[in-house]
């Protein structure tokens, strides 16, 4: 993991083939060391110049050399968003079930569940949220989602990602984006879950800045991509790809490894972020700066300033603001807000939100502070105090209505059905009497 940038233009060559990146041109008739060009296209071809993403692969093999496709069972993976009635309510989930390996072995596509979402694969619009646990790595066999991008989010134990850009490993705290149409397998090192934000149609990119200026947020130059490294291994035995298209799985067979990418150019690659990187902005007079100061990459609609869905985190941070209600405070949103903690406790809700678990507030569903955080921060004492020390929560945020499917709602049992509860005791402090204090 030596390339940094967002968004850069890239070359890179297993240093075991020096010069097998071509000169001058991407397809030679004959490429260095007998490889085969491939292109890998994530934009239109006419898109604008800084819209276009794209990258050219020198393989030992094709990708089109293989079997053909057959479907295969989803198990919890789906984009059927009428499974159950709707549900308007807060809702909050108990972390999540890992599997133990001693009772059956379950890698990350087999371990992948669709807690919510809305649009469609088919029309290029939309978003999926599923969480995955797994206790197994992926032996020859690797997937490709040929439907949207996948920004991981692990939570429990750290990945080793393979791509066919290379190799990378992504610990609790770090989040990694593996982009439309990139094949990867994924190895683990014991009970592993974590979070993924599916879109459809649009990439992830860094949020504008606008009044904050050329620097904050996350720093383009934090972001790493993987070099180029290969396998040439032949399996006798059958290799499978695993390939997402509309929303169902279908599996083929080849009789070689995806990672035979010898070398590789472009701006269109998988890539990771270490959240601890994240440059602050925070209130320092009073009142709030509304939480997309916390927004570390979007994937935008067509209409200026609306997120198919934004990733955002609260970090630790220093809480200064005088004559504040310092927590979040209680809304109703024009967005649906699916929130989920890496470790630590959550400012708002101390008890009940735990690491691996989530909650969802939809439209227009109203939320905010538990009453114990409301009555405790409504007479503590103003004085500069760190936020969230030892902590890492996350939002998507979305503009899509999302829909919870059965999984989420019923199938993983994991649902917290007395979430309503943290509010109950909130009561009444009005005073028909109240006058301001002279000064």
């Amino acid at each position: 993991m030596t390339e940094g940038g967002f968004g850069n233009e890239f070359s890179s060559e297993d240093p075991r083939c020096p010069g097998a990146l071509p000169e001058g041109q991407n397809t030679p008739q004959v490429c260095p060391y007998g490889l085969y060009a491939e292109q890998l296209s994530g934009s239109a071809f006419t898109c604008p110049r800084p819209a276009n993403k794209r990258s050219w692969l020198y393989r030992i093999l094709p990708s089109v050399k293989h079997k053909p496709f057959t479907l295969v069972p989803c198990g919890n993976l789906t984009e059927n968003w009428n499974e159950v009635e709707p549900d308007p309510n807060q809702l909050r989930w108990l972390p999540f079930t890992v599997p133990k390996s001693t009772e059956k072995k379950v890698d990350f596509v087999a371990g992948l569940h669709t807690i919510c979402g809305a649009g469609d694969t088919k029309s290029r619009n939309g978003i999926a949220i599923h969480v995955y646990t797994c206790n197994s790595s992926m032996i020859d066999r690797c997937f490709n989602n040929s439907d949207g991008d996948f920004l991981i989010v692990p939570q429990q134990g750290e990945i080793l990602i393979t791509t066919e850009f290379g190799k990378m490993k992504v610990e609790p705290n770090e989040i990694c984006v593996i982009q439309q149409g990139m094949r990867f397998s994924v190895d683990v090192f014991g009970e592993t879950r974590g979070y993924i934000l599916e879109v459809y149609g649009s990439h992830f990119e860094l949020p504008d800045l606008g009044p904050i200026g050329a620097n904050g947020l996350a720093n383009p130059r934090d972001f790493l991509c993987p070099v180029a490294w290969y396998e040439d291994r032949k399996v006798a035995t059958g290799y499978t790809i695993i390939n997402k298209y509309q929303g169902k799985l279908f599996a083929c067979q080849q009789d070689f490894s995806p990672f035979n990418v010898v070398a590789w150019h472009g701006n269109y690659t998988p890539y990771k972020y270490n959240l601890k990187n994240f440059m602050v902005i925070n209130c320092v007079a009073f009142d709030h700066a509304d939480p997309s100061i916390f927004t570390v990459l979007t994937a935008k609609t067509t209409r200026p300033g609306v997120a198919i869905a934004d990733f955002v985190i609260f970090p630790p941070r220093w809480g200064v603001a005088d004559h504040t209600f310092r927590p979040p405070y209680y809304h109703r949103n024009c967005m649906s807000e699916f929130m989920g903690l890496i470790h630590g406790h959550y400012e708002a809700k101390e008890e009940g939100f735990q690491p691996g678990g989530a909650s969802l507030h939809s439209i227009m569903t109203p939320h905010g502070p538990d009453a114990d955080c409301f009555e405790k921060n409504t007479t503590a004492e103003l004085k500069p105090e760190r936020v969230a020390e030892g902590t890492m929560a996350f939002m998507f945020e979305s503009s899509f209505s999302m829909a919870v499917t059965k999984w989420g709602l019923q199938t993983c049992q994991k649902l917290d059905k007395s979430y309503y509860q943290c509010w109950e005791p909130l009561c009444s402090h009005f005073n028909p009497n109240w006058k301001p204090s002279k000064k």
